[in-house]
């Protein structure tokens, strides 16, 4: 009975200190934080996107800067750099996170504003033809290039199937989009859809990986911040 009880006592102490542990590592994960810049080709697709997405997952490490600029690649690419040169000197602080988020449509410059925004230490959510194709991904697997009016046909097929209206039509800058994606669509397929179309293409050609994006990993990122900071 008396060894018994010394183990009891010897594990009591040892679940103390593990929890103390625990407890000060969240407490040292809460006085870190992530700060994001992201910058978009749009001025309301996105930004009102990404903005209910950060609204709807609360985190006490992350911070976020959403810019729509209404430029698209290289331009975008050059644009986030000034961006983030005055507002990390303007508030004296640093951005950890950069990211530039952009479509193909019909640019010439896709694969470089990609390979720039690499070299500069930049993220790039792209997607090879539109933003929609992200939106599209929570409904249904697509690996077809198609253009823009035709993702967005198929995205009011499918909210008008889901919601039982068929006068539902999509708006492009909606900033109900996030709100309705999740109510009648599944990010966590799209986020699978996403991988899976990435799985097809190889090499650094960007401009031929059509259907494809790269939206999924900024979501994710924004989701699970604190992710990051186990990684530094």
């Amino acid at each position: 009975m008396g060894y018994s009880r010394k183990e009891e006592i010897a594990k009591v102490r040892r679940e103390r200190k593990e929890a103390k542990a625990a407890k000060k590592r969240k407490e040292n994960i809460r006085e870190k934080l992530v700060r994001f810049l992201i910058v978009c080709e749009g001025k309301k697709t996105e930004p009102h996107y990404f903005e209910a997405l950060i609204n709807n997952f609360i985190s006490a490490v992350r911070e976020v800067t959403i810019e729509g600029e209404g430029r698209a690649t290289v331009a975008l690419v050059d644009r986030t750099q000034e961006i983030k040169t005055e507002l990390e000197r303007k508030n004296a602080m640093t951005f950890d996170r950069v990211w530039v988020v952009f479509d193909k449509d019909d640019f010439e410059d896709f694969n470089e504003a990609i390979k720039r925004a690499h070299k500069l230490g930049f993220h790039s959510a792209w997607t090879n033809e539109a933003f929609e194709l992200w939106y599209y991904l929570h409904f249904e697997y697509l690996d077809t290039g198609i253009s823009r009016s035709a993702y967005i046909e198929k995205l009011e097929e499918s909210f008008r199937n889901r919601m039982g209206d068929e006068t539902f039509k999509y708006r492009k800058g909606n900033p109900d989009i996030y709100s309705l994606l999740q109510q009648y669509g599944r990010e966590n397929l799209a986020k699978r859809f996403a991988q899976q179309l990435r799985a097809l293409y190889t090499g650094t050609d960007y401009a031929t990986h059509k259907p494809c994006t790269m939206v999924d990993k900024l979501v994710e990122e924004l989701e699970h911040p604190e992710l990051l900071l186990i990684k530094k």
